[in-house]
């Protein structure tokens, strides 16, 4: 694999081009000789951990061959290994999943039993992802020249972390790579260079990093080239951040001084030095963000930008409006696919349209397998597949460079770092080939409903969280009977609303505190990476009920209809996305209640914070 790009101020532009070579004929080889890789991969994953207590327990026997590794292991879910997961977590070191040391767990987004799940790596793989960004820029540069010669305006953030009872660190995939050397000690590179110093990144005070690398970004702004975030979300949110505070931000670039908020000493220092005096740029930021419409901002700011570098696919495209219309239209460009579990690929056509993007998946940074996915229609996109496998679902996984072409599977992988057949969870649709490498389009999460940011909800979740909240109700005489909910990302952050029709029968009528009791026992009873998101990251609003007409549900089941639903098979949906359908709904509301508060969160597990 291709080190990334080395440069000096000497020869810069020689050893770019270069390496940007190297690094496109590295692509071209492995995605020629896919199978060929992928069966390398494999045999390499297998003779590395062939004595591992996991391998030995299915009988692999040391067998490093495809045939009987597909013959003796089961794809496996979370739940499948979470006991040796618990083991790890609790200081066992003996080799139970990988014969290298976990060096520390990532924290997914997915959750099990309503906590996020703890996926194992080793130190090996913080290598094998910066090899993976190694691939971005070199593609990214074939459709837009000179980007070495500007800086990047990324809004980047490390989230809370925590350490298991038996001392690994337990933190997002993204706040490992941020705060390891590969990030912290990169070479000199021009495609890493960001206009956010290190310092203002790895701040954890969110209003603190976000305020620094928004001045920052400021005072550079003539050099930015491109802008973006990790979530379409987190750059909106920056922008609206900026709506909130450019007064104070242009007072410190007036001045030269920073807000006496930003209390960090490390990040004063990091700032001090980019920040000089400039009324005229004041002025200028002063004048732009005082109009009434906020349209362009970003290129009326940074009028050099030739990108918005986001995810924008998946739950991430109901952000697509909102960026145009704060961009004017630029690209939005999704440059990789990836997860806790795994590093996956990335798009080598970054100009298409977001509906567009496909991700080809890099045979060198693990096992790939894929279950076809047979897809009942239903009014959300949220794909439900059950939690094992039986042996024809079993013997149905295909290799890599066996998919079909416009086939959805279900992703499966087997990583370095000690998962074997893990089903990801992702839906992906088959959308071409590089050479003999498929290229996915993202499709969703299986089971998903709801999600604002890193958050996923499915309906069993929002269904039991109902069920706890509508016993405020009872005593009312009051019950829900209908319900439906939508991810509102019109209000930044975005929040999530549940439509509510009620029959009542007593003859006192329900107090709003009981409704916003509701809704914080509803937001208590999801997901900790949704808790997460609301009390500490502030990454979701509140959440909303409206009460809607009596007979509401019956006009939505007729709207469906109309549609072509059959009345025998109609079910009322538990998540609404189409818009004509939200404005049915909003129309016929009667009443509506926020969250009084934030829900109780902590980072770590529930039986971790037991323990103290």
């Amino acid at each position: 694999m291709p080190e990334a790009p080395k440069t000096s101020a000497e020869n810069g532009h020689f050893v770019v081009d270069e390496n940007n070579k190297k690094i496109l004929q590295f692509i071209e080889e492995v995605t020629t000789n896919a199978d060929e890789v992928q069966q390398k991969v494999l045999a390499e994953i297998l003779a590395q951990n062939a004595h591992v207590e996991y391998l030995q327990r299915h009988g692999l026997n040391g067998h490093t061959d495809r045939e009987t590794f597909k013959k003796v292991m089961p794809a496996i879910t979370y739940e499948d290994i979470q006991s040796d997961i618990t083991r790890i977590a609790n200081g066992d070191k003996s080799q139970i999943l990988c014969s290298q040391p976990i060096s520390e767990f990532l924290t997914s987004s997915g959750t099990s039993g309503g906590e996020r799940k703890l996926m194992p790596t080793i130190e090996e793989e913080l290598a094998r992802r910066s090899q993976l960004y190694s691939l971005l820029m070199p593609v990214m540069s074939q459709f837009v020249p000179e980007l070495e010669k500007g800086k990047g305006m990324y809004f980047l953030f490390i989230k809370s972390e925590t350490k298991t009872p038996g001392g690994l660190p337990a933190r997002p995939v993204l706040t490992s790579y941020y705060k390891s050397p590969h990030f912290k000690n990169r070479s000199p590179d021009p495609y890493t260079n960001y206009t956010s110093p290190n310092e203002t990144i790895l701040c954890s005070d969110s209003y603190q990093s976000m305020y620094s690398q928004m001045l920052c970004g400021l005072c550079q702004n003539k050099e930015v080239l491109r802008v973006g975030a990790v979530f379409a979300s987190g750059f909106i949110r920056a922008i609206r951040f900026l709506e909130k505070h450019w007064p104070f931000l242009c007072h410190d670039i007036r001045a030269g001084t920073i807000n006496n908020q930003i209390t960090d000493p490390s990040v004063r220092e990091a700032v001090m030095k980019i920040l000089k005096p400039d009324p005229k740029l004041a002025d200028f930021v002063e004048a732009e963000c005082s109009k009434d419409s906020w349209q362009g901002i970003i290129t009326r700011l940074w009028s050099n930008t030739k990108y918005i570098d986001v995810i924008v696919t998946g739950t991430m495209s109901q952000y697509i409006p909102t960026l145009d219309y704060y961009s004017n239209g630029l690209p939005l460009v999704c440059t990789m696919y990836a997860s806790s579990e795994c590093y996956f690929g990335v798009n080598l056509n970054p100009l298409c349209k977001p509906s567009e993007v496909a991700y080809t998946l890099i045979p060198t940074m693990g096992y790939f397998e894929f279950l076809p996915v047979h897809r009942n229609n239903g009014v959300t996109s949220s794909i439900s597949m059950p939690k094992s496998l039986n042996e024809k679902e079993q013997q149905e996984l295909v290799d890599l460079v066996d998919v079909k072409i416009g086939q959805e599977y279900e992703l499966i992988v087997t990583t370095y770092a000690g998962l074997y057949r893990y089903r990801v969870g992702d839906v992906l649709r088959v959308a071409g080939f590089k050479n003999n490498a498929p290229q996915f389009n993202f499709i969703c999460r299986k089971n998903v409903v709801l999600s604002i940011d890193s958050d996923k909800t499915d309906e069993v979740e929002l269904q039991n969280a109902v069920k706890n909240a509508v016993t405020h109700l009872m005593p009312f005489d009051a019950h829900v009977t209908e319900y439906t909910s939508y991810a509102d990302t019109t209000t930044i952050p975005g929040h999530y609303v549940l439509f509510w029709e009620l029959n009542v029968n007593g003859s006192t009528p329900v107090p709003p505190s009981v409704f916003e009791d509701c809704c914080l026992t509803i937001e208590e009873s999801l997901n900790s990476v949704y808790r997460q998101g609301r009390a500490s990251d502030k990454s979701i609003g509140p959440l909303e009920i409206k009460t809607v007409e009596s007979g509401t549900f019956d006009k939505l089941m007729d709207y469906a209809i109309n549609l072509g639903a059959s009345i025998n098979q109609y079910k009322t949906p538990r998540c609404v996305k189409f818009a004509p359908i939200v404005e049915l709904l909003n129309s016929r509301v009667v009443s509506n209640y926020f969250s009084p508060k934030c829900p109780k969160w902590v980072p770590g597990l529930k039986q971790w914070n037991n323990m103290n």
